[in-house]
């Protein structure tokens, strides 16, 4: 009897498609946040700006009072609880590029890690200059990080007019920067620390950590002791999202069922099918056959690693609803001043040249640097010219710039100059962006020698 045969998925196909739907999904998740930012925008300077704001400042209470009671405004839920999800995502796609991605060695790590470390450090100095000696230097921390889903989206309106190469490049990049901007996060936005939640955090972290040594594989019992973790950092004076970060690097890579045990077994399974009467019997009714196939089924579910499924089950969750919750809870800032207040103030300013111009130009001398240096490879399909876009591109620093101006400053002046900087920068390097990508058509090339110009 002809079979028609079919190429079987393995774990390493499973993570190839894991990329690939993120990179899908932070495209589409992108242009969502877009909308919802102008939403916000809308809600905050029309006649819907009290009810706007009244909402936000509403408290939620969970748990039993007076026993165990989480108590926060709508706004701090998004910000500390939803965030939180957001940042294990992030952690969740570092971890993955270090194992099969752009990170996964230094030949691939290397272009986007300088990259990333050079958007960093010349913004943080250019911004640091400009606000010397000023009460707004402690937002330093705004402009650092690139906004993934933002940038994905706005690159993902070129479509095939620049090279998927530049996606993934953009991606590392992004993940890279999210590092630098979370290590800001936990040593410079904290406040003052509570030992006694901090010692019950890095109690847990044990567990988890045993539990991953001792190869346990069991998602739910992982996400119940995050949700401890979480609850430890909550009052500790280091903000809760980092637990995000430290959770998402105690989830097991291995998956329970290895590509060799698992193809035995379907052969087994398989003959075992074999032997009842298919030719005859009624799937619906056969017993054996539906305990065969079940079998096969779980096993198949087995050979996925617990990261990559915790990751595609909160990939879109977090594209279309934390990010764009995040964006309408924090993007309404009223636009009641106007430009040249913003640029006098050294705050807007210092924004808006790290986004604009300090983000592309450390992002590209300290990439051309790395190749000179023979540290780092141009991508293959990459052109410099690709590189000054994206690095334009990367000066879209939205979701972490408004995260961390909620952290820098208590001011509510200098949080809406920062916001409407923010805005303004993100808006200018979006469009800078994608008019150095489209300017005559750009063709990607296939093998380009290190430090060659084009």
């Amino acid at each position: 009897m002809d079979r028609k045969v079919t190429k079987k998925s393995t774990p390493v196909d499973y993570m190839k498609e894991t990329a690939r739907k993120f990179l899908d999904r932070e495209t589409a998740g992108g242009l969502l946040l877009i909308v919802a930012t102008l939403v916000a925008l809308v809600l905050a300077n029309t006649g819907a700006a009290d009810i706007y704001h009244h909402y936000l400042t509403d408290e939620i209470s969970i748990g039993a009072p007076e026993h165990l009671e989480i108590s926060l405004s709508v706004e701090e839920w998004i910000n500390d609880g939803l965030m939180v999800i957001f940042f294990l995502v992030a952690g969740l796609e570092l971890k993955r590029e270090v194992m099969v991605g752009e990170l996964s060695n230094f030949r691939k790590a290397s272009m986007p890690i300088f990259a990333a470390l050079g958007g960093m450090l010349v913004l943080a100095l250019l911004f640091f200059l400009i606000n010397l000696n000023s009460p707004t230097s402690s937002g330093w921390g705004i402009p650092m990080a690139t906004d993934i889903a933002y940038s994905l989206g706005i690159l993902g309106l070129l479509g095939k007019r620049v090279p998927v190469q530049l996606k993934i490049f953009l991606v590392a990049l992004a993940i890279a920067d999210d590092i630098g901007a979370i290590l800001v996060i936990a040593f410079f936005y904290s406040s003052q620390i509570a030992w006694m939640n901090l010692l019950i955090a890095g109690g847990t972290l044990l567990v988890l950590a045993i539990l991953n040594r001792a190869g346990i594989k069991h998602l739910s019992l992982y996400i119940l002791l995050g949700l401890v973790l979480w609850l430890a950092f909550l009052d500790s004076g280091i903000h809760p999202t980092l637990a995000g970060v430290l959770f998402s690097l105690t989830i097991p890579v291995k998956p329970r069922l290895e590509s060799e045990d698992f193809q035995q077994r379907t052969q087994t399974h398989v003959h075992e099918l074999e032997k009842t009467d298919l030719v005859n019997s009624y799937l619906l009714t056969n017993k054996k056959q539906q305990s065969i196939l079940e079998t096969i089924r779980r096993d198949t579910k087995h050979t996925h690693p617990p990261l990559l499924r915790l990751e595609n089950a909160l990939t879109g969750f977090n594209a279309f609803f934390i990010i764009p919750v995040f964006a309408l809870a924090n993007a309404g800032v009223k636009l009641d001043l106007g430009i040249s207040e913003v640029l006098a103030n050294p705050l807007g300013l210092g924004i808006l040249a790290g986004l604009v111009l300090g983000k592309v130009c450390g992002i590209t001398a300290f990439s051309y640097l790395g190749v000179k240096m023979g540290f780092a490879r141009l991508p293959d399909g990459l052109r410099w010219k690709h590189i000054v876009g994206v690095g334009l591109i990367a000066g879209i620093g939205f979701t972490m710039s408004l995260f961390i101006t909620n952290l820098a400053f208590a001011d509510e002046n200098l949080v809406q100059i920062a916001k409407i900087s923010v805005l303004l920068a993100s808006l200018i390097a979006a469009i800078a962006g994608v008019l150095v990508l489209s300017l005559g058509k750009i063709r990607s090339v296939k093998q380009q020698e290190p430090g060659e110009v084009v």
